[in-house]
C-alpha cells in the first residue's frame, strides 16, 4: 500500500504551523532591542492605531495598531502591538479591542494576553486577523488590564 500525503495536505499543515508559529513569538527582552514587526507594504500612517490616553496601566500599551501585510491579491491583516512595564512588579496584561468601519460596524473584535513582563521591560506581539480590508478602520482598545504575576 502507497502512503503518501497529498501535496494539499501538506501546505495546509505549513502553512498552520507558520502561521501559529509567527504569531507566538514576542520578544521580553529588557533592554527594548526587539525587531519591529515585519511590515511589508503601506505605512505606519495608513493603519488604524488605537493609541492610549490617559495615565496609569493604559499607558503600558505603548503602541497598537493594524499592520496591512497584504500582497498579490492575497489578505494578510495582523495587530502588533508593544507593552512597556512601568509599574514595579512582574505583570500580566489583557485588553480587549474592536476594528470599527466609518459605518460604525464591527468588523473585527479579539482580546489579546501578555504574560510576566518584568519591571521595565519590553514585550513586542502580534496576531493575525480575519480583517479583509484595513482602509477606512478604526481600532478601539474596550477594555484593559494590569495584573500583578505570580
Amino acid at each position: 500500500m502507497n502512503r503518501r500525503a497529498s501535496s494539499p495536505v501538506i501546505a495546509v499543515a505549513a502553512a498552520i504551523g507558520l502561521a501559529f508559529g509567527t504569531a507566538c513569538t514576542a520578544d521580553s527582552s529588557g533592554d527594548g532591542s526587539a525587531q519591529s514587526p515585519k511590515e511589508t507594504s503601506g505605512s505606519s500612517q495608513d493603519t488604524p492605531k488605537a493609541t492610549p490616553s490617559g495615565k496609569g496601566e493604559r499607558e503600558d500599551l505603548v503602541s497598537f495598531r493594524l499592520d496591512d501585510r497584504s500582497q498579490a491579491g492575497m489578505t494578510d491583516i495582523w495587530v502588533v502591538w508593544t507593552i512597556k512595564n512601568h509599574s514595579s512588579k512582574k505583570s500580566t496584561y489583557t485588553w480587549d479591542w474592536e476594528a470599527v468601519d466609518s459605518a460604525g460596524t464591527r468588523v473585527a473584535n479579539s482580546s489579546e494576553l501578555v504574560t510576566d513582563v518584568q519591571p521595565g521591560q519590553t514585550s513586542k506581539g502580534e496576531m493575525f486577523t480575519v480583517i479583509k480590508d484595513a482602509d477606512g478602520l478604526k481600532l478601539n482598545v474596550t477594555s484593559f488590564e494590569r495584573m500583578a504575576a505570580p
